[in-house]
Formats: structure tokens, sequence, C-alpha cells
């Protein structure tokens, strides 16, 4: 069985808002290391959409960009990428998937059948995901900044705190630091 991660960025109070943090060439270069470490994508329909909007036409060459940038756009391009969505079924995207049924069931299936691991980047369905017990690890990449607005990551969902286990910490060039922990237990 395939583990789930979520893989995020967040600033140091916590905002998970897209239009915040540091997006220069280092960290698109370990979202793409994070990316070829997994076998699949899972997002929910806003993220979703929010990528779709932008990053085929990256890989395409009709929007320029750095060659870090590029090359994050074509390995997502060819990466399984899976969506839950109640209120959308057609994801034209090359690899774009529908995840749909009980959420607990179908994401329990795509582990199951995803070896190399699934890799969740929406804050709101991996907040789902996490009351379900369903993440296994977490990789954030912390933003030296704070930012004083939301939205922030869990939002108070949790039904309980969650006690994880370090399994690396790496600082970058840029001042961001890449933690990644795995539940604890």
């Amino acid at each position: 069985m395939g583990r789930l991660t979520f893989g995020f960025n967040v600033t140091l109070d916590g905002c998970i808002d897209h239009r915040e943090g540091i997006a220069d060439d280092e960290t698109h270069a370990h979202f793409t290391r994070l990316m070829d470490e997994c076998g699949a994508m899972l997002w929910g329909r806003i993220t979703y959409e929010m990528m779709e909007s932008y990053w085929p036409l990256v890989a395409r060459g009709q929007v320029e960009a750095p060659p870090a940038m590029h090359e994050w756009a074509l390995k997502l391009d060819a990466k399984p990428k899976y969506v839950v969505s109640a209120t959308r079924s057609d994801y034209p995207w090359t690899n774009s998937h529908h995840l749909s049924g009980d959420l607990r069931a179908s994401v329990q299936d795509l582990k199951d059948r995803t070896p190399d691991g699934v890799l969740v980047g929406s804050g709101k369905l991996a907040a789902g995901l996490d009351r379900l017990d369903l993440i296994d690890e977490y990789s954030f990449l912390v933003h030296p900044m704070i930012t004083g607005h939301g939205p922030t990551l869990y939002e108070g969902i949790l039904p309980s705190t969650r006690r994880l286990d370090l399994i690396s910490a790496e600082p970058l060039r840029n001042g961001a630091l890449a933690v990644h922990y795995r539940r604890a237990g």
C-alpha cells in the first residue's frame, strides 16, 4: 500500500494562501522532487481548477516560464491526477481522473493501487482526509514570513492533536524550511 503525503506551502503563522510564499526556482525544484517521489497527485476541485487554468499552458510553452517552472509543468502534465468533487466529473487535462463515491473508500483504494504513494496538495481536502486518518506523512515548505491573514492550515477542524515524528528538515537558500514528518505511532 502506498502512503498519502500532504505536501503544501505554509507561512510561519499557518497561512496557506497560494499567493503567499516564495515562488522561485528553488521552491519549484523542491516540489518537483516531491512530486517525482510519488505515483499520483490528489486534489479537490478548486485546487484542480486553479492548476488546470495555468500549468498545462506552461507545459505546452504557451506561457513563458523559467526552467524550473517549465520542468514542474511538464512532470505535472504527465503525472496521474485524481480529483475529489461532488459538482464536477469531467476533467480534460491530461491524465486527470475523478474520484467518486465514499471519500474514505475511494482514497484508500487509490493508496492501495499506488505503491509509490499519493501526494495531496489541497488544504481543505487534506484536512478532511486527516479527519479520516488517511494522511500518513506531511511535507511542508515553511516560508519565512508572517502574513496576518488566512486561510490557515486546518482552521481548527481536527478532532484532536496529531503527534508527528520528524523524518527530515532541510533549509533552502531562499530562507524556507522543507520539513517532512510521519504520523507518530
